[in-house]
């Protein structure tokens, strides 16, 4: 579990977050599977089932640490947002024609596309009735963070404008599909755990520049992590076409060097499987990489500046040691 692995010295506080995120997880499959035809249930419990960080529960539990932790709400708020996080990767992976998924066959691969879409449609419309009993704050962050989601999916599906800088785009792309969640999360957690606006500003602040990061971390590992390390396909953005940041950037390395990559890329996705193959391998040695690998650092130190606007206290270690398994995953 990542509660684990973040090095949290207080012992108060580690045995809050393994008792929330255990309540939460067994919250989060009784509500992925409460439909009354066992058909859908075992759809939309799938993914939930097969695992996962659980990292934006996490953040809902660290954000309501800045007010009262255990308030009754809290626990929910968890389940909404990994809720809502589950109901995109119906739809992400139908979008990227994915294969796997946390190590498991994708569900458009198990159901088809079809019944993929109207499985996440399924989770985040249930998303939506947890967060209506929370109260309207609730729901309106709900509501807000779904709108980017689907903002952000459908800018990324429809590319940059002609006049559009492509970085430019791919980080508004990212505002709406990962850092909003971050976002989301732990401002969820702490205005249900009755926080103080000035920490929820905070808060929301550290949650998109880490969400940037942990995307542009997710972008690397794409590239060079083998599946056993991400429980996905290697490459599946290269194979997908999407336009992660460090495929952008390799993209516009117009030097000697980065000629046979460029031309690879620029000649769109392939089913040459050779040619895949080989543009992994360039993607060793590219400078695409550490440029990507310096925008996430940046973003990671403008999250930790972020947490300065908070008063101390045991999740503020919590958080900062977040930033740093950020970075260790692309080391």
């Amino acid at each position: 579990m990542l509660v684990g692995q973040l090095g949290i010295e207080d012992a108060e506080l580690t045995a809050r977050l393994y008792a929330g995120l255990e309540a939460a997880e067994k919250a989060l499959q009784d509500n992925a599977t409460d439909a009354a035809d066992p058909r859908v249930a075992a759809l939309t419990g799938y993914l939930a089932a097969a695992g996962g960080k659980r990292l934006r529960p996490l953040l809902v539990l660290l954000g309501a640490e800045f007010g009262e932790p255990w308030r009754a709400g809290v626990i929910e708020a968890a389940v909404v947002t990994e809720l809502v996080h589950i109901s995109s990767l119906y739809h992400d992976d139908v979008m990227d024609a994915a294969t796997t998924r946390h190590g498991v066959p994708s569900v458009n691969v198990r159901w088809g596309d079809r019944s993929s879409v109207f499985g996440g449609d399924w989770l985040l419309a249930r998303a939506a009735q947890l967060s209506a009993t929370l109260g309207p704050e609730p729901v309106r962050l709900n509501a807000q963070a779904a709108g980017h989601l689907v903002t952000g999916q459908l800018r990324e599906l429809v590319g940059p404008g002609p006049d559009e800088d492509p970085i430019e785009h791919y980080f508004q792309v990212l505002a709406g599909k990962t850092a909003a969640l971050f976002t989301m999360s732990l401002s969820i957690g702490a205005y249900q755990s009755g926080a103080d606006m000035a920490a929820i500003r905070a808060l929301e602040q550290y949650g998109h520049e880490l969400g940037t990061g942990f995307q542009i971390a997710d972008d690397l590992l794409d590239l060079v992590a083998p599946c056993g390390q991400t429980g996905k396909e290697q490459g599946k953005d290269l194979l997908a076409g999407v336009a992660s940041l460090p495929i952008l950037l390799a993209r516009a390395d117009d030097s000697p060097g980065g000629a046979e990559l460029r031309e690879l890329l620029l000649a769109g996705p392939s089913a040459d499987t050779a040619a895949h193959q080989r543009a992994l391998e360039l993607f060793g040695t590219s400078p695409a990489l550490h440029e990507a690998k310096a925008m996430m650092h940046a973003s990671l130190d403008r999250a930790r500046d972020a947490l300065s606007e908070l008063e101390y206290q045991p999740a503020f270690q919590a958080l900062d040691a977040l930033c740093r398994y950020v970075a260790v995953r692309t080391a």
